[in-house]
């Protein structure tokens, strides 16, 4: 499935590995799933996303002539990521050098295959290899036990870790035969991709059904969701403002948690159901727990271990809601994750500083006894997928 390909300097050190056939299991990782690298909309956005929480530190420039890579170009590396855990857990070599045909993505990505989807498929290439990225993430600090400032006696910036920097796609070519006709696409995905879906991070299964999703904003949402809560079956939490950081979108913050609700209101994802809930401070929060169609997706796989990938993926679970008043029965409030949610509770505030927003059980949220004795604002905020409040925060 490798051969050797001289063509150029880094070619000259990667073998060529050629898709591999079939209907593959889409998966994803869980790094490009849980932080902000991609514009969430369809227009042109040459505005960078500048985003620190933490350790964590990104930045996504494009230059103006393609623009900044979106959630749909991502579609491509969901596609590289397929292929490479498929080909490692079948014992083949993979490299970063891969082949394919333009009907082989466009099928896998469940799009037309016309010229039109042709032409949208270069362009994406183009976006990818254009927006360049700089993150901390998985770069180690450079001295370890540097971890305060001795002036400020706080951390350094961006934890002190250093910045890696790399483009979605390093090349890309369009092979033709000995007649001028078009033969495939060869491209060179980076390092940073490779590794983390190969040997450092962990890698996720998602719904088909993903690439079904129309807008920018559900997508990322559904990654979030199957990131942070693929395999929680009490689910997760998220407050508003943290998720509208998170997201990246140029969008105002009211803008964001309207379609945030309508989102809410709709249920599109497949696989989970949201909720609105509404603290008594008058935070508001996003929860999402596995839909009640089927049991919560437990298949995260370890990159770099002998791990069995499911060949494909369970059916959807997306159902439309019965009614738009409420979703489910909730009795209550869920708890926060404080044993694993810390780093998605972070909130950067003034000054780039981030501070931890659960607070420990019993404090400043409303714990339900049981279904009679609620407040009409209590079970606002764990029935309705719009509880009104005056002065919310959307």
């Amino acid at each position: 499935m490798s051969t050797r390909h001289r063509t150029g300097s880094e070619r000259e050190q990667l073998e060529l590995f050629r898709a591999l056939p079939g209907d593959l299991a889409p998966r994803d990782a869980q790094d490009l799933m849980a932080y902000p690298f991609f514009s969430l909309a369809k227009s042109h956005r040459s505005t960078p996303i500048d985003f620190r929480s933490g350790d964590v530190a990104i930045r996504v420039e494009a230059v103006p002539e393609h623009g900044m890579a979106t959630i749909w170009d991502a579609d491509v590396l969901i596609w590289a990521a397929s292929q490479i855990v498929e080909a490692r857990d079948a014992g083949l070599r993979t490299s970063r050098l891969m082949a394919a045909t333009p009907y082989e993505i466009l099928n896998f990505t469940g799009r037309g295959t016309s010229l039109r989807d042709y032409q949208r498929l270069k362009a994406a290439l183009d976006r990818l290899q254009s927006t360049t990225v700089a993150t901390t993430i998985r770069q180690p600090p450079p001295n370890p036990l540097a971890r305060v400032r001795p002036e400020t006696g706080s951390p350094p910036e961006a934890g002190g870790r250093r910045m890696h920097r790399f483009s979605w796609i390093n090349e890309w070519t369009e092979r033709a035969d000995s007649r001028g006709n078009p033969g495939g696409i060869e491209l060179i995905v980076p390092d940073w991709f490779y590794r983390a879906v190969l040997d450092d991070a962990l890698v996720l299964t998602i719904d088909r059904a993903y690439f079904d999703l129309t807008g920018g904003m559900e997508r990322w949402l559904y990654r979030i969701v199957r990131k942070h809560g693929g395999h929680q079956r009490n689910g997760w939490r998220f407050d508003f403002r943290h998720l509208h950081l998170k997201s990246g979108s140029l969008s105002p913050f009211k803008r964001f948690a309207f379609e945030l609700r309508d989102i809410i209101r709709r249920q599109p994802l497949p696989g989970y159901t949201l909720f609105v809930e509404v603290e008594i401070s008058g935070r508001t929060l996003l929860a999402f727990e596995p839909a009640a169609c089927g049991q919560p997706v437990d298949s995260v796989v370890l990159s770099g271990t002998g791990a069995i990938v499911p060949s494909g993926t369970r059916p959807s679970c997306y159902r439309e809601p019965e009614s738009g008043v409420s979703h489910g029965h909730k009795s209550g409030i869920r708890a926060l994750n404080l044993e694993s949610n810390q780093d998605s509770n972070l909130l950067v505030v003034g000054g780039g500083k981030t501070r931890s927003e659960p607070r420990p059980a019993g404090k400043g949220k409303r714990r339900d006894r049981d279904e009679g004795e609620r407040s009409p604002l209590q079970a606002a905020a764990s029935t309705r997928p719009f509880p009104t409040r005056s002065g919310g925060a959307s």
